[in-house]
């Protein structure tokens, strides 16, 4: 589990101005993306309870190919491959313990994630 909030704010710092939505998704069925607080030992217990609802070594159908990964795809699934975060003068809007985190399922591998600007919006 990665924070990414300070990458994803600098990859748009001086070409967000406004006010808008920013999503960001990972394009890849074993990684996902949340928001969340990233003290070490609350994403440990994230880890654990990951391992207690969808165990690795489970009887998966996806397993009895290639690849042993079902694990992965049922946990990227359930996390989810995108989020949606406010933004107000090009700044990332997350509350004061929240950051963007990159959950990588199956790895370490190589990710992409994509962030785009989806529209300015207004506050209600």
């Amino acid at each position: 589990m990665h924070p990414i909030g300070r990458q994803i704010q600098a990859a748009i710092e001086g070409k967000v101005g406004r006010d808008g939505l920013l999503l960001v998704s990972v394009p890849h069925t074993t990684c996902a993306v949340t928001l969340n607080e990233p003290e070490p030992g609350l994403l440990d217990d994230f880890a654990r309870a990951l391992e207690r609802l969808v165990p690795w070594d489970g009887d998966y159908a996806h397993n009895q190919g290639a690849e042993d990964n079902a694990a992965a795809h049922v946990r990227a699934n359930l996390i989810g491959h995108q989020v949606l975060v406010p933004t107000v003068d090009g700044r990332l809007q997350v509350g004061v313990w929240q950051d963007v985190l990159l959950i990588e399922c199956d790895g370490p591998r190589s990710r992409t994630v994509d962030v785009r600007l989806l529209a300015d919006a207004a506050s209600v």
